[in-house]
């Protein structure tokens, strides 16, 4: 069974950076691929990017391209989400979730999800 923990996440100012980290145990993590998602109060959770199990592919939600770096290191079972220039509109708690092979954008296709970490922005 899969099990992701998220950390990393916290407050910062406009501007700041914060890298997130997915812990994964329970199975072969090169045999998922890993996604990031974000949901801010009221609103639906959306992805933010996702790393392919051979890291051959990454996508980032159009909004943080640019800014935000998905890497994987399946040595150690991590995934890593370093945000910089980072902006209030971010600010929400962001989950990492595992899903058989291949990225997806839609949260409903993942089977996996860790409890998530805050990350805020504001001055």
């Amino acid at each position: 069974q899969v099990q992701l923990v998220e950390s990393g996440g916290g407050l910062v100012q406009p501007g700041g950076s914060l890298r997130l980290s997915c812990a994964i145990s329970g199975v072969t993590m090169d045999s998922y691929a890993i996604g990031w998602f974000r949901q801010a109060p009221g609103k639906e959770r959306e992805g933010v990017s996702c790393i392919t199990r051979t890291h051959q592919s990454t996508y980032y939600q159009d909004s943080v391209k640019g800014r935000f770096t998905i890497s994987r290191d399946n040595a150690i079972n991590r995934v890593y989400l370093q945000m910089n220039g980072l902006k209030p509109e971010d600010t929400a708690a962001y989950y990492c979730a595992a899903r058989g092979y291949f990225c997806s954008a839609d949260h409903n296709h993942y089977s996996s999800w860790g409890r998530g970490t805050q990350v805020t922005v504001s001055t």
